[in-house]
């Protein structure tokens, strides 16, 4: 096992180079600079702004010189206000990782709970009722579900606050944010849960009599569990740093909508630094999510 974990960490680390590698250079390509305004700048500004920043360099010993910053602990200073790369993340994830843990507990509880429950009551009016709620959830994109929840309960009911850090009020961004997740998860379950339902030890366990909670819970639960884990690592990593639109649309202050800004003002390091910590946050979720496949499932060798 330790051998598995070695080498995974291996791949980790040559999947976030290649990460870091295409966006760098992507970045590069596109026509155009950070310092471009909408008033030119003279040409000796530009000139002493890319000296300043090290962009004046070739593209591939910019890319050198980064990484190697990258390796201590340095992700440089934002191009368009000075500060340290380390900082704005520090004060904008700690809000982002709230808003969607907190969705994805809601999205992998009552998924997986939907899910069960329409899988064993198939065909009858509850699993018709949640799936047509999960294929309406599905269809519709969180954008737009986010826009009818702030108009519908914060601006004609009045029921919920706009957030704002003094409110700290994140009912309807979870729920905007959770609502995909947990359509997807609860499909999901209830096709693992049938899957488990028709095996062999299920009609084993019944002709032992046991009873059918435990049945359900010991046995059939346990082992479609693996399918939503597989979904729920890289998923917890996209949904703590994915949520922009929702963050833009709630004006919630997290990672999400820093990346957006540092987009429209081509923040080169700000983009950089973003890109990798979610290239971090997904392999590090998917390498958890393996290790987690053997508690559920002891029969599983890794090679």
């Amino acid at each position: 096992m330790i051998k598995y974990i070695l080498k995974r960490i291996l791949l980790a680390v040559l999947t976030v180079f290649i990460i870091c590698a295409i966006t760098f250079f992507s970045m590069h390509a596109v026509p155009g600079g950070p310092f471009n305004r909408e008033k030119a700048m003279s040409e000796a500004t530009v000139a002493a702004l890319n000296a300043r920043y090290g962009m004046d360099k070739p593209v591939g010993e910019q890319f050198i010189l980064y990484m190697k910053g990258i390796l201590h602990g340095d992700f440089g200073v934002s191009l368009k206000n000075g500060r340290e790369i380390s900082s704005i993340i520090g004060e904008s994830f700690p809000i982002s990782a709230r808003l969607g843990i907190s969705a994805m507990i809601v999205a992998l509880i009552l998924g997986t709970i939907f899910g069960s429950i329409a899988a064993l009551m198939r065909n009858k009016l509850p699993d018709r009722i949640i799936v047509f709620f999960t294929t309406l959830l599905t269809a519709v994109p969180s954008f737009v579900l986010a826009t009818l929840l702030l108009l519908v309960f914060c601006i004609k009911l009045g029921w919920v606050p706009v957030w704002s850090p003094k409110s700290n009020n994140y009912l309807l961004p979870v729920i905007a944010l959770s609502a995909y997740p947990m359509a997807y998860i609860t499909r999901l379950s209830k096709t693992s849960m049938l899957d488990a339902l028709s095996q062999d030890y299920i009609r084993t366990a019944r002709a032992k009599g046991v009873s059918r909670t435990k049945m359900i819970f010991k046995h059939a639960l346990r082992n479609s569990l693996i399918p939503v884990i597989t979904y729920a690592g890289p998923q917890v990593a996209y949904i703590i740093t994915g949520s922009m639109v929702i963050e833009t649309i709630f004006t919630v202050g997290g990672l999400g909508s820093k990346f957006v800004s540092a987009i429209n003002n081509r923040d080169y390091t700000l983009i950089m630094a973003t890109t990798i910590f979610l290239a971090i946050l997904m392999v590090v979720a998917n390498v958890i999510c393996d290790l987690l496949y053997k508690l559920v499932d002891p029969r599983i060798k890794y090679d």
